[in-house]
């Protein structure tokens, strides 16, 4: 039974046009991913669906008294809440009901009646049924699963990460146990075993949901459809992330197959009706020519435009080329106990450590973006650095990808420049228009494309993976796996680093 049924939908924005009368619907036991490469409209699509974005045509219809909920990473929070305080709000209707309850026993204190009785009666029993009396117990699990229970409840909203901050929501959000959750990235800010957790909650999850992720390994897990935006069209697979791979591929073959039968039949026509137009066999050549004119055309495979990252590396000594020493992070107060490491000229280490320990604080600090607490780090004169910092923030967010390579590389030619961007698969009409108005995914790409063109031996990259398609990411795995530099790496997705990383750093508070 369809909960939602899409019609029709077109929507185009700053003269791009994402969808053209797509319909798709969204069934109760439906388990959904939504995928396609970077700038296709994903967001676009679920700021749609709940009403936060009007499409250009299409009917939106949602099953009445459907509860829906969505992740909102940047919803308004009582600065002043405990994290446990906020997490009850999920169960203020039963708190509601409580307050009625407390009202009702001072009424029956006065005067005892019947409907008194009866109504107490009523609201103690939809208390015991709706488990009012097991909440902190029920907050505490979610809690434990996401890895916010280690944050500290008692801990003031005001003073957690914004990392931490989108735990806090998603925790809140599963609580709530809307009929259809929507969720936009949920795994960004979770560390692997807490992926696994949310994980299998979705996969038992009991109403529906839609899912965007560029963690293919969790939507392999969690899904049982697939909605795939590609050549601004909809499509609905039935089956996981991998089924939907494998069921795609099989039809680009077959659609590569029938177009070549279809090229040979229509060549042979071409030749026959050529060969015999105006002869004795003009009648047969109309014939043919009938035939092809009432053929319906199969159109040639569209292609995607893929990235083509490539990092140089200046050349380096070998040897050591940053030495850490008992380096103490943190801002007012030491967020761990005393670091020490090595990086060599060649190597390849990955930082590891549950989200919100203090792992973009300690590059931030070789970065010397911000102080150490104690302890020392010394850099040879040799290292040249590129960092790959996770926040999309911009300086202006006004200027276009093109205006900020042209500022950031002043020597380069307007030419260059929109060649540097089409490298990344910037290009056309996304280049020249504000930062603020690309996807994440595609002001991922100009970070990259800055990176790519910053002459160095060392790279510094913090959550590089986070809004990128599966073909960038392919393509940006290869590429560092041939960087002949030393890497410094921080990332949640282990698919991503296995096999090339030569040394793994794990930071903790013990």
């Amino acid at each position: 039974m369809s909960i939602l049924t899409v019609n029709g939908l077109s929507y185009s924005v700053k003269n791009k046009e994402l969808y053209q009368n797509a319909s798709f619907n969204l069934n109760k036991e439906d388990h959904m991913g939504i995928v396609g490469q970077n700038g296709t409209g994903k967001t676009t699509l679920i700021n749609i669906l709940i009403g936060k974005i009007e499409p250009n045509q299409g009917e939106i219809f949602w099953q009445k008294n459907i509860q829906i909920g969505y992740l909102d990473q940047h919803v308004e929070m009582d600065q002043n809440q405990t994290i446990m305080e906020y997490l009850k709000t999920s169960f203020q209707h039963l708190f509601d009901v409580e307050k009625e309850l407390n009202t009702v026993y001072e009424k029956m204190g006065e005067s005892m009646t019947d409907e008194l009785s009866n109504r107490a009666e009523e609201l103690a029993n939809k208390l015991t049924y709706s488990g009012f009396y097991d909440i902190e117990s029920t907050i505490n699990k979610v809690a434990a699963g996401l890895g916010v229970q280690k944050l500290g409840m008692d801990k003031k909203i005001s003073e957690i990460s914004g990392g931490q901050r989108a735990k806090v929501i998603l925790t809140k959000l599963l609580l709530e146990s809307p009929d259809v959750l929507i969720m936009d990235e949920p795994t960004n800010f979770l560390d692997k075993e807490h992926v696994e957790w949310l994980a299998k909650y979705l996969k038992n999850f009991e109403g529906a949901f839609i899912v965007i992720s560029h963690d293919f390994d969790f939507l392999n897990l969690i899904t049982n459809c697939i909605i795939d935006i590609e050549f601004k069209q909809i499509k609905k697979y039935t089956g996981n992330f991998q089924q939907f791979m494998n069921l795609k591929e099989e039809n680009r073959k077959n659609h590569a197959l029938q177009y070549e039968k279809q090229q040979k039949t229509i060549e042979h026509l071409q030749q026959f009706i050529s060969r015999f137009g105006a002869g004795t066999r003009a009648s047969m050549a109309q014939s043919r020519q009938k035939q092809l004119d009432k053929m319906d055309i199969i159109p040639p495979a569209k292609t995607l435009e893929k990235p083509n990252f490539v990092f140089t590396s200046l050349p380096v000594q070998f040897g050591t080329i940053l030495k850490v020493e008992d380096l103490i992070i943190g801002y007012d107060h030491p967020l761990l106990p005393p670091i020490s490491f090595k990086l060599e000229s060649d190597q390849k280490i990955l930082i590891s450590g549950f989200n919100g320990i203090g792992k973009t604080t300690l590059v931030k600090t070789l970065m010397r973006q911000i102080k150490p607490l104690g302890g020392s780090f010394h850099w040879e004169q040799q290292a040249k650095i590129g960092y790959f910092d996770q926040d999309l923030e911009w300086e202006n967010p006004g200027l276009t990808p093109f205006d900020i390579i042209k500022k950031q590389f002043p020597n380069v030619d307007d030419v260059t420049a929109r060649k540097m961007l089409a490298q990344c698969a910037v290009k056309g009409k996304i280049a020249m228009q504000p930062i603020k108005t690309l996807s994440g995914g595609e002001q991922v790409k100009v970070k990259l494309c800055i990176l790519m063109n910053t002459k160095c031996n060392v790279l510094i990259l913090d959550e590089p993976t986070n809004h990128i398609d599966v073909d960038s990411k392919a393509v940006l795995k290869e590429q560092l796996i041939k960087w002949t530099g030393a890497i410094i790496l921080i990332t949640h997705e282990h698919n991503f680093y296995e096999g090339w990383i030569t040394e793994t750093i794990k930071i903790n508070k013990k």
